[in-house]
């Protein structure tokens, strides 16, 4: 009788006690599953658009170097697409003259890729006509381009684009 009335006295958890705290853990745990997958998905977001500005820099700065020591461009105006000659005293030029095409190429709708004579320099422009040449005025300027990319790797998220204008002046053109 001893052992039964012991028995009786022990308390345990009943079955809806442990229903309830295991909907509690799972409400948290939940929570903090949704969290982490959530800042996964924003780092690997800011990542990819780092590494299409970064590489958007990269081919202005190249772009830069080539166009700085160029004679002419074709054509002149706004455009996808621009034909750069470098004379033989150029470094890339190799000694010789030489022609090289840059331009804008449609990946998807909305997403375009700059290429220098069909190799990618950068993607995710959501711009195709990149590119706005300004001829020369004898004794007065030189000869600009105008390279216009607006970076966005979520074309419909229009907050997240990142614009990268710059004006490069070719130094071997006549005033």
């Amino acid at each position: 009788m001893r052992i039964l009335r012991r028995l009786r006295e022990q308390r345990g958890y009943t079955m809806l006690e442990l229903l309830i705290a295991m909907a509690i853990l799972g409400t948290i745990v939940g929570a903090i599953t949704t969290l982490f997958i959530q800042a996964s998905n924003a780092e690997f977001d800011m990542n990819r658009r780092f590494q299409a500005q970064q590489a958007a820099r990269v081919a202005i700065d190249r772009m830069r170097r080539e166009i700085h020591c160029a004679s002419a461009i074709t054509p002149t105006g706004a455009s996808s697409s621009i034909t750069v000659t470098l004379p033989a005293g150029c470094p890339t030029a190799g000694g010789v003259q030489t022609n090289i095409t840059y331009d804008t190429s449609l990946v998807s709708a909305g997403r375009y890729k700059l290429r220098r004579n069909s190799v990618m320099l950068a993607d995710y422009s959501t711009q195709q006509n990149a590119f706005s040449y300004t001829a020369p005025v004898t004794g007065v300027s030189l000869g600009k381009l105008t390279v216009t990319l607006p970076i966005n790797t979520k074309p419909s998220d229009t907050g997240k684009q990142w614009k990268l204008v710059a004006d490069i002046v070719l130094r071997n053109t006549s005033r």
